[in-house]
């Protein structure tokens, strides 16, 4: 019964995204087209530029001290919303945009280990701490420069 429940879910997805088409070219015509055209472009647009920012952003988010699982589901949540950005209806466009519009990578669950968090906290305010200080005798560069007028 889970079965056919699911095979009817996966069968009418397509046969309403074709029933929308058709009934929004009735009404606009060759704008549709348009439409889908410049849809798909930004939806391959997408999935190239995920491609090429995910292990900066997965760099950035170590780098940090956060999980590489948020930057991974992040990733993953643009590149699926990519993906649904190239298949042709307007209902699954509905999708990629609500998918867009969810923040990050989401909420994961934090650590096991308390102490992991505390001292992870603790580094990165002295971190900051240490970036806002005001430059001391053994922050200073020394070296020669010649003005040119």
């Amino acid at each position: 019964m889970r079965f056919l429940f699911l095979l009817l879910i996966l069968l009418a997805f397509p046969l309403a995204e074709i029933w929308v088409l058709v009934e929004l070219a009735a009404r606009y015509g060759w704008l549709v087209l348009a439409y889908l055209i410049l849809v798909g472009v930004l939806g391959w647009r997408l999935i190239q530029d995920e491609k090429l920012l995910m292990v900066g952003r997965m760099a950035q988010t170590l780098q940090a001290g956060g999980t590489p699982l948020r930057a991974v589901f992040g990733s993953a949540k643009n590149l699926l919303a990519g993906i649904l950005l190239l298949i042709p209806g307007v209902i699954s466009d509905v999708f990629a945009v609500i998918l867009l519009l969810l923040p990050g990578g989401g909420k994961l669950p934090q650590a096991a280990n308390d102490d992991d968090v505390v001292s992870r906290e603790t580094n990165q305010h002295e971190y900051q701490q240490e970036a806002t200080r005001s430059p001391s005798a053994g922050d200073v560069i020394e070296g020669e420069y010649r003005r040119e007028d």
